[in-house]
């Protein structure tokens, strides 16, 4: 699981995959939070849409880079562990549990480093809803 600080379990790729799950949940429930707290025009006064829409889109940034932190923290992780293994393969060849263990790792790095892309897909994906939805109230400065 992710930890309160969005740190990730970099050592079982199950685990790292469930941790970012939960961290995805802001992504997963953009369009549940723009319909619960962006108003329709027929309640727009009710509500101050612009402070809602920026606060989300506050918070979304926040999620986004607390896990690309995290995803990549596990990357430099993992490729070390690599690295240790090449050094450790290279003095003993013969050695099959070294040489099962290090391909092993590799694709769990390379696992992790496609969780990039997928989290690119996410981020895209949810500031597309967003500007749809808060282009009105609140334009981003990025976008």
């Amino acid at each position: 699981m992710a930890a309160p600080d969005g740190t990730l379990n970099c050592e079982d790729f199950s685990m790292f995959q469930e941790g970012l799950k939960v961290m995805r949940t802001i992504d997963d429930r953009i369009v549940h939070s723009l319909n619960t707290t962006v108003p329709t025009v027929s309640f727009s006064g009710k509500v101050d849409a612009t402070q809602t829409c920026k606060e989300l889109y506050e918070s979304l940034m926040k999620a986004h880079l607390s896990r690309d932190k995290a995803i990549k923290a596990c990357i430099a992780q993992k490729s070390e562990v690599v690295v240790q293994l090449r050094e450790e393969r290279e003095k003993d060849s013969d050695n099959l549990k070294l040489v099962k263990q290090l391909r092993k790792e590799q694709t769990n790095l390379k696992l992790m480093q496609s969780e990039l892309n997928v989290e690119e897909v996410v981020n895209d994906r949810s500031l597309k809803v967003f500007v749809e939805r808060c282009r009105i109230h609140y334009l981003p400065p990025k976008v």
